[in-house]
């Protein structure tokens, strides 16, 4: 009678079986498996309400409607009215106001002014004569003071950008001239420029500051000067500011000199700050009234666009209104070549510098 065997291994298949009923049940190689994650349950989304954008901007473009548009197209619908008395011919009277079109435009333009029988050349010594000389001493003294502001101030730029002991004091104190009010400007000037000011004391001479034409024009465009010069300092400092030191440390390592420096990395660098300068300031420029009307008072020599519109509103507000419509427009003109053709948009000029399109 044979042993029976001891040890027997059992057969694993008793144990090791899938979906056997039994104490092995849920077991996997031995092991107990686990439990399966339940199905992950959708959520609603809450939809967010989606506003117009107009909503956002609509704010702003009304406040800016009621301070910038309203007031302009007031302007030019009141300069389509006349202001002086004509001679209506169907009942035979004098009649004032009505309305003429572009009339009031035409007679600035041409320099002619109207009576109760028509439209002569006006005299000399009257305002709708001063037009075009008005016009002409409005650019004259936008190109001279803008270009000197613009050499001065990026010479004191320059130098205010460089690290120094009292260099927050020196920043202080050019912006001073700046921070003084034009009137006290140029009540400050009149005096220095009278007959017997400083300026006469100094070089020893009797010019006429006051009442010859070009000592006159000399006159307000120094004071100009002397009081803007900073701010054109002040922004171009900003973008001087913006300029990497790492480039002028390069430059220095490659040999470049200090005028090298300047001509191929300040100039180029420093281009989208200095042309949103030269925009303002001339902007700024072709509406100059404070300096030459308290200065010289009525001089036709330094009469200006803004000048000419302050004296006409005494004599008739609806010729006043064309007058500083044409001015308005050519502004707006000026505006337009810098930007568009000059480059004075500091976002574009930037973004093509940083493409690599320009230098």
């Amino acid at each position: 009678m044979a042993d029976p065997q001891v040890g027997t291994p059992a057969d694993p298949s008793h144990d090791t079986a899938v979906g056997t009923t039994g104490p092995g049940r849920g077991r996997v190689g031995g092991r107990h498996r686990a439990p399966e994650a339940p199905e992950p349950t959708a959520v609603p989304v809450k939809r967010r309400r989606k506003v117009p954008v107009w909503v956002f901007i609509a704010p702003s473009m009304i406040v800016l409607a009621v301070i910038i548009l309203y007031p302009l197209g007031r302007a030019v619908w009141m300069s389509l009215y006349g202001d002086g008395r004509t001679l209506d011919p169907e009942t035979g009277l004098f009649v004032t106001g009505g309305f003429v079109g572009i009339e009031n435009y035409t007679r600035w333009i041409t320099q002619t002014c109207g009576t109760a029988t028509g439209a002569i050349p006006c005299p000399p010594g009257t305002l709708g004569s001063q037009f075009w000389e008005s016009v002409g001493n409005t650019f004259f003294f936008a190109v001279v003071t803008v270009s000197l502001e613009t050499v001065i101030g990026l010479g004191m730029a320059l130098v205010m950008a460089k690290s120094f002991r009292g260099r927050g004091l020196l920043r202080a104190s050019v912006l001073v001239p700046w921070a003084i009010p034009t009137a006290v400007t140029a009540k400050l000037w009149f005096f220095i420029f009278a007959n017997d000011g400083v300026a006469n004391k100094l070089l020893g001479t009797d010019i006429l500051w006051t009442a010859d034409p070009w000592p006159a024009r000399f006159a307000i465009i120094v004071a100009d000067v002397w009081k803007t010069a900073p701010f054109m300092a002040l922004l171009i400092l900003a973008g001087l500011q913006m300029i990497p030191s790492d480039v002028y440390e390069a430059a220095k390592v490659d040999g470049a000199n200090a005028w090298q420096r300047f001509k191929m990395i300040t100039l180029p660098l420093v281009k989208p700050a200095l042309m949103v300068a030269i925009l303002f300031r001339t902007m700024d420029a072709l509406r100059m009234y404070d300096l030459p009307a308290i200065m010289m008072g009525s001089n036709p020599a330094t009469s200006t666009i803004s000048v000419l519109v302050v004296d006409q509103m005494r004599q008739g507000v609806n010729s006043a209104s064309a007058l500083s419509t044409i001015t308005f427009l050519i502004i707006f003109a000026v505006a337009f070549v810098l930007v568009r053709f000059l480059g004075a948009n500091a976002v574009s000029t930037q973004e093509k510098q940083r493409k690599g399109d320009i230098a």
